[in-house]
């Protein structure tokens, strides 16, 4: 099992760092020719416009083939939104590989920054998140489970193989997110393997 980490821009370097605390093979994902060579893709934080045209519309083309097939996906905070069906004040989806609505920026600017802990399902209590101009999840489609919330918000969610959170995991030292990921993508390939 390999896992990509988009390397266009963000928290690539914590992400990997993350899965191979883990003992996780990575890979640092910057081309469509790379995707074959991996299980499953970590669409890290960052900026969701510039990572979307850095990488271009065959890229983008390419993740959206994959998610229909079931390919397993993580997107934290930017990688939330490029994910999402759903994006407000935004007339297309990027991917589209999780039927959720979200909202760019609701945690508020950068200034507005913090840390807190979460009760997150399957997961467990006191997990630490870090939210940088962070985007909330607006609406829920059907076969979406919240599994936390932030003041009312869903600010991590699941649909299949796919998992998305509004703040940055792989900015702290707790690895059970990117494990909860990693059950995720080794469950898939077990049914592959059927």
């Amino acid at each position: 099992m390999r896992i990509g980490v988009l390397g266009l821009q963000g928290a690539v370097r914590e992400h990997v760092r993350s899965l191979e605390r883990l003992g996780v093979d990575t890979l640092v994902v910057k081309r469509v020719e790379e995707l074959p060579e991996i299980s499953a893709l970590v669409l890290p934080g960052g900026e969701s416009t510039a990572i979307s045209l850095i990488g271009g519309e065959p890229f983008l083309e390419r993740l959206r083939d994959l998610a229909k097939g079931g390919f397993p996906f993580f997107g934290t905070c930017a990688g939330m939104i490029l994910l999402a069906s759903e994006i407000e004040g935004r007339s297309e989806a990027y991917v589209g590989a999780i039927d959720i609505t979200v909202a760019r920026n609701a945690s508020g600017r950068q200034v507005h920054s913090f840390e807190t802990l979460l009760e997150v399902e399957g997961i467990g209590g006191d997990v630490p998140a870090v939210f940088i101009r962070a985007p909330y999840i607006t609406r829920l489609g059907q076969g979406v489970s919240a599994l936390a919330k932030y003041n009312g918000h869903v600010v991590i969610a699941r649909q299949g193989n796919v998992l998305v959170s509004s703040f940055h995991p792989e900015l702290t030292d707790d690895l059970r997110i990117h494990e909860y990921f990693l059950n995720i993508v080794k469950k898939r390939n077990q049914e592959d393997m059927k």
